[in-house]
């Protein structure tokens, strides 16, 4: 029987399972997707690669300090300082110092491709529900596939969490009670470079909330690739419209703001975050457990909603599951 079963092969997730592997404990991870990454997933077509979810990290913790120099050290991170302007209203922090922005090198995803090597990972695993089996827990997957393992692990969004554990289980109601806030994000390519005057945007009017130069990020090519965000109520008022409708909408504003970026797109494609950020910054524990159960669930909505959450968040669940196996 498998040790550990972690649902998700995102920061959480893959931070936990190495940590368990390094303790010697069996860990099977699965994911419905073709590979690592989560939120801090980088897209690529026609030739153009976009970070379309995560667009940079930072560490405030010293924890998170000393990992993010290991992984630079490493050619898998590097420091980012684009240009950056703000449309609107300025936020009410903006006098504070700007935290040290990091990308991963090629893509956002670099560091954790890294932590999935010497996994034992199942891409494309859509996990379907996951009980209770004698003292351990049976998750069931595509095709009536199943695992059994002594401890579970959910790294998967809170909603979606429950409904893995299902109406009964004593998590259930407050897992789906936690408001995870949608993002639109649209992917902008060009054939010959733009020049709207900045490298980055905050966007504090209308629909868009981010705009990014994809193709300034180092390890890139530079190859004349946008990201842009949309705000967040914007995008919970459209979370249902067809990606073209939110691709038009995306370029109209930004017709308004950057000219330069609303002109000869080659390449556009949109991608619906449903479950992108935690409101109000998480519930303020790293971890929720039921040691009984052998149950851990962990991710950024528990811990800050940044990426640096994730990963405390993944660090605390490994430390919790040890102590029970």
């Amino acid at each position: 029987m498998i040790d550990v079963i972690v649902v998700g092969a995102g920061w959480s997730g893959l931070t936990a399972a190495t940590r368990l592997a390094a303790r010697g404990h069996s860990v099977v991870v699965v994911d419905k997707s073709r590979g690592p990454g989560g939120r801090s997933a980088t897209r690529r077509a026609d030739n153009f690669s976009f970070d379309h979810g995560a667009q940079y990290l930072t560490a405030r913790s010293e924890a998170f300090r000393r990992q993010v120099r290991a992984w630079a050290e490493s050619g898998l991170l590097a420091p980012w300082r684009p240009g950056i302007v703000t449309f609107g209203d300025r936020p009410a922090d903006a006098g504070r110092p700007p935290d040290e922005r990091w990308v991963g090198v090629p893509g956002m995803n670099a560091v954790l491709h890294q932590l999935a090597r010497g996994l034992d990972c199942r891409w494309q695993w859509q996990t379907v529900g996951a009980a209770r089996r004698g003292p351990g827990w049976r998750v069931e997957g595509p095709d009536g596939e199943a695992l059994e393992g002594r401890a579970l692990l959910i790294t998967a969004p809170p909603r979606q969490a429950g409904g893995l554990l299902g109406p009964d289980h004593a998590l259930h109601d407050r897992l789906v009670a936690v408001d995870m806030q949608p993002c639109w994000a649209v992917m902008l390519g060009y054939a010959s470079p733009r020049e709207p005057g900045f490298d980055a945007a905050f966007v504090n009017r209308g629909p868009l909330a981010w705009i990014a130069h994809n193709g300034g990020k180092p390890g890139r090519g530079n190859v004349d690739a946008w990201v842009v965000h949309a705000e967040t109520g914007w995008s919970n008022d459209h979370l249902e419209d067809p990606a073209e409708a939110v691709v038009e909408a995306a370029i109209a504003a930004l017709a308004e703001l950057a000219p330069a970026l609303a002109q000869s797109v080659t390449h556009s494609a949109a991608h619906r975050w449903r479950f992108a950020q935690p409101r109000g910054g998480g519930q303020g524990s790293s971890s929720l457990s039921r040691d009984s159960e052998r149950l851990v669930l962990a991710g950024d909505w528990c811990a800050g909603g940044r990426i640096e959450g994730a990963w405390i968040s993944g660090v605390a669940a490994a430390r919790r599951l040890d102590a029970m196996l």
